[in-house]
């Protein structure tokens, strides 16, 4: 976004910054902080906050800053936020309700925390930016419904697969394409990975082994290609999309003859994924047109001669390109990615393993489920329960391994805001339940 820089010189000159607060400081949290404080002029970072306070140290450390103020009040905040300080805080609420603060960036992959730090900023007139997908797969479109309402922005950020793919979606219908396949590309895929497989992997990049294990057992894509199907009103082909494996190296463009059939190209699209494929990781597009002359031109311009004209991005480089989202939202109104409607894609859960009545369900990349995705109006009509709502869950009743979890299977914990937005969701959007 070439606008993006010159807008931020702009505000650094007149000392008018935007100014942040960030709510996570994990592996992705720390490393958008650091982005902010280092290499973001007209982006003022205030306030960081997380639950485990030496997470917050390890982010102002790594960003080089000095000091920081450790705040357990709305008038300390205020205070420090006025004199220039950085902060840092377990209680996000507090950022939330700031009056010196344009827009929350929150960065936890936890549904039910993610919502309650949503509504608290909506509420309080700032603008909600998330690297959240498992929180915008199971409640995007009535916090964007609640955004909305308050004439403010929800949306997913750049850098991520799915702003990543936006872009490129935006860009294709741009030139005067139709676009019919969203697609990500990734490496490996395997239902059964769980948090002691991927502890290694998870060790050497110093993430959570849950995190990865999201990632390898299709989770986290899934989740991604919903808020995508969302976002477009794309739709899957299939439960669990088709997720085509090619052999190592072979580029990604060789998949349009698995993808071509009259259905998709007079459909309103999918979304969808390769394993294997390259480059990798990478997002793509395919794209059609009825126009011979543009035909003739896309052929010249070395794509081919269709139907499917292949558009790509060889990387997505998360942190790097995140904070660009902030200016397109805070500066030009311009939402990355967010709902058009209500769902179109959902991600429901299955079983990891073989489990019986009374077990309890833990959260996203454990041991017990993962989740695919699914057209909304299937996953009503079969009462599938949503992967984002199914942690903490106990079984009614025995589910063998693979089976489709429904929500008539489970004991709801009670007492969250996810539920109940879930539950407006379906109601304000018409669903079936």
């Amino acid at each position: 976004m070439i606008i993006i820089d010159t807008a931020l010189e702009k505000l650094a000159d007149e000392n008018k910054p935007i100014r942040v607060g960030l709510v996570g400081s994990g592996f992705m949290g720390r490393a958008v902080g650091r982005q902010i404080i280092r290499h973001s002029p007209g982006i003022r970072l205030v306030g960081v906050a997380n639950r485990h306070l030496e997470k917050i140290d390890q982010l102002y450390k790594e960003a080089g800053v000095g000091e920081y103020k450790i705040v357990n009040s709305a008038k300390d905040l205020e205070d420090a936020i006025s004199a220039g300080v950085y902060t840092g805080m377990e209680d996000a609420m507090l950022l939330c309700r700031s009056g010196q603060i344009d827009l929350i960036f929150e960065i936890t992959g936890n549904v039910e925390f993610g919502a309650k730090v949503a509504m608290e900023a909506i509420k309080n007139g700032k603008h909600i930016l998330t690297i959240n997908t498992e929180l915008g797969g199971t409640l995007g479109p009535i916090l964007k419904h609640y955004a909305h309402k308050a004439g403010v922005i929800y949306s997913d950020s750049d850098g991520d697969q799915p702003g990543v793919t936006m872009n490129l979606y935006r860009f294709v219908k741009q030139i005067g394409l139709r676009p019919v396949v969203c697609g990500n590309i990734k490496g490996l895929q395997d239902y059964y990975r769980n948090p002691t497989t991927q502890l290694e992997f998870a060790k050497k990049w110093g993430q959570s082994p849950e995190m990865v294990t999201s990632f390898a057992d299709g989770t986290k894509i899934s989740f991604e290609q919903c808020i995508i199907a969302n976002a477009t009103g794309m739709k899957v082909a299939k439960r669990g999309m088709h997720g085509f494996t090619l052999k190592p190296g072979t580029h990604f463009e060789e998949s349009a003859k698995m993808f071509l059939s009259d259905e998709l190209l007079k459909g309103p699209g999918i979304v969808d994924y390769l394993a294997g494929a390259s480059p990798s990781p990478g997002v793509f597009v395919f794209a059609t047109t009825d126009d011979p002359i543009e035909k003739k031109f896309l052929d010249l311009y070395k794509l081919g001669e269709g139907p499917l004209y292949p558009f790509y991005t060889p990387y997505h480089l998360c942190h790097f390109e995140a904070r660009t989202s902030i200016a397109r939202v805070a500066l030009f109104n311009d939402p990355v990615l967010a709902p058009k409607s209500g769902p179109v894609v959902e991600v429901v859960a299955l079983a990891k393993k073989d489990m019986k009545a009374g077990e309890s369900l833990d959260r996203l990349g454990g041991y017990t489920m993962y989740g695919v995705c699914e057209n909304a109006p299937t996953a009503r009509a079969e009462d599938l329960l949503p992967i984002g709502l199914a942690e903490g869950c106990v079984l009614k009743k025995d589910i063998a391994r693979d089976q489709v979890i429904k929500i008539s299977d489970v004991e709801f914990p009670g007492n969250r805001l996810s539920d109940e937005l879930w539950q407006e969701q379906n109601k304000i959007f018409n669903s079936p339940r």
